[in-house]
């Protein structure tokens, strides 16, 4: 039972939709979560461009500490995780000096090509390990250095959007490691900023500061952060600021970093981050040619993964039907599409057009009519669809996951949100036809307080606070059922 004299830990974890504060600390030898504040994340066109409200973010996490600071009379630490490759540049006079524009804004479009130009794909992934997507933040960066944009002229600053909220709580500058390795500005055998490849792309080495690692205790909540939250004297501590690598260090496994894994993690929800946790990167050609990224962990790991485009279909098809006014709950989402008729729709999530359309369900019947699939005939179909496009998505990774680690993978272990859909449990268990763990559902704020507990010295290691995980998290495991039916649908989806 919490008492006044319960060490609390608060993650505040920004995803793409929404945000949280949420409360961690540890009970009868189990850690507790408890969510303080939840608030949407929506993003908004401006002109031309998408970008993200920090100032109403900002306020609603302001909201949240508040709300803490009232419930919980011995608050430990503080520490902020968001989504990776956006950035937000400061001026001189520590201040904005542009908005913080979305991975999803058009500015993107057509950038590779642009890149491939000044710096050579292959020399690019043999200094950085990390795998080419338009919304990186070099792309985004030489994106704006075209565009001539006032912002990267004036500024004086680089920070990612979790240490950005670091910034406002302590007014003290950071860049984490781990977000920053999503940048595609990162050398990965020294695992610092690549001054060659910011020399070549033409872009101002002065705003990259030194990198921190994860558990490094920053400051103290500033005064005027304080005199607002009532959060006197409490330490910002942070954890790794990127998502997913806040939610793989919740994995309730036994080992850490292994030489040769024999389990892999998805973090589920709007995107799928599938991959493996190692001990160093696998920077070579093959990685190169499956388009695998190695992100920073902690401790000096490595993320092997690769992006998948998660959720986001179904989400985006029940944004459709609510702008048509019929939205569906999530259940019965899922509940239609357990009921519809199997692989009556091959849907890849990665597919361009599903990137950020205007109407998905508009696109989904553009992207059949393309692949002479038939129409979808009701939206049960759809909602089918979109889970197990994502399952086959799986099937494929899990393919090119074993020939980079060179090892078979016997466990997927699933977090985070998708984690509680067990129908798209079940059918990654049989399109990849290996043993599927699911859980903890809380994946990144539970990392997030973990991270933040080794950081004041309540856990010792990533080890100690898996075995913390194990004892305080249910699981529910899935075994293959009917493989052998996903080879054809495979094969189909291949082709595409």
């Amino acid at each position: 039972m919490r008492t006044d004299d319960t060490s609390v830990h608060l993650a505040i974890d920004l995803g793409g939709s929404s945000g949280r504060v949420i409360a961690g600390f540890v009970d009868a030898g189990q850690l507790q979560l408890e969510q303080v504040h939840r608030f949407a994340n929506d993003a908004v066109w401006i002109q031309n461009s998408l970008q993200w409200d920090l100032p109403s973010l900002w306020q609603e996490i302001l909201t949240g500490l508040r709300a803490a600071s009232d419930r919980y009379p011995k608050i430990a630490s503080v520490g902020v995780d968001s989504w990776g490759v956006d950035y937000i540049l400061l001026d001189e006079q520590d201040l904005f000096a542009g908005p913080a524009r979305t991975y999803r804004d058009p500015r993107t479009v057509g950038i590779l090509e642009k890149a491939f130009e000044i710096v050579p794909r292959e020399e690019i992934f043999a200094a950085t390990g990390i795998q080419f997507m338009v919304i990186n933040s070099l792309y985004q960066l030489l994106a704006a250095r075209l565009a001539d944009e006032t912002s990267l002229k004036i500024a004086d600053g680089f920070l990612m959007i979790g240490d950005c909220f670091h910034w406002l709580l302590t007014g003290k500058r950071s860049i984490e490691a781990t977000n920053a390795s999503t940048s595609q500005l990162l050398d990965a055998s020294t695992k610092t900023w690549s001054d060659d490849l910011i020399t070549r792309f033409g872009l101002p080495r002065g705003i990259f500061s030194d990198l921190i690692e994860p558990g490094t205790t920053l400051g103290h909540v500033q005064p005027s952060v304080a005199s607002v939250t009532g959060l006197e004297d409490v330490p910002v501590v942070v954890p790794a600021t990127h998502d997913t690598a806040s939610a793989v260090l919740s994995v309730p496994v036994d080992d850490f970093a292994p030489e040769k894994p024999t389990w892999c993690y998805i973090s589920s929800g709007t995107w799928s981050l599938m991959g493996c946790e190692l001990s160093e990167p696998r920077v070579n050609p093959l990685c190169s040619e499956l388009n695998f990224t190695n992100e920073g962990g902690v401790g000096g790991s490595t993320r092997l993964l690769k992006n998948i485009g998660g959720l986001w279909v179904f989400q985006q098809i029940r944004k459709s039907l609510e702008r048509r006014g019929t939205p569906p709950s999530w259940d019965d989402m899922v509940q239609a599409a357990e009921s519809a008729e199997p692989f009556a729709l091959l849907v890849n999530p990665d597919d361009p057009s599903l990137v950020a359309p205007e109407d998905m369900i508009t696109a989904i019947e553009q992207l059949a009519e393309r692949t002479s699939q038939p129409v979808p005939s009701n939206h049960a179909v759809l909602f089918r669809a979109a889970l197990e496009g994502l399952a086959l998505r799986y099937r494929a990774c899990l393919e090119m996951l074993e020939s980079l680690i060179e090892n078979r993978i016997e466990t997927i272990h699933i977090v985070g949100g998708g984690s509680q859909n067990q129908l798209l449990c079940q059918m990654t268990a049989d399109a990849c036809n290996r043993k599927v763990i699911a859980g903890p559902v809380e994946a990144t704020a539970i990392g997030n307080v973990m991270m933040q507990m080794i950081g004041t010295g309540s856990l010792d290691s990533v080890a100690a606070g898996r075995v913390l995980v194990q004892k305080s998290f249910d699981t529910v495991q899935f075994e293959p059922q009917n493989p052998d039916v996903w080879t054809e649908p495979a094969n189909r989806f291949a082709s595409l």
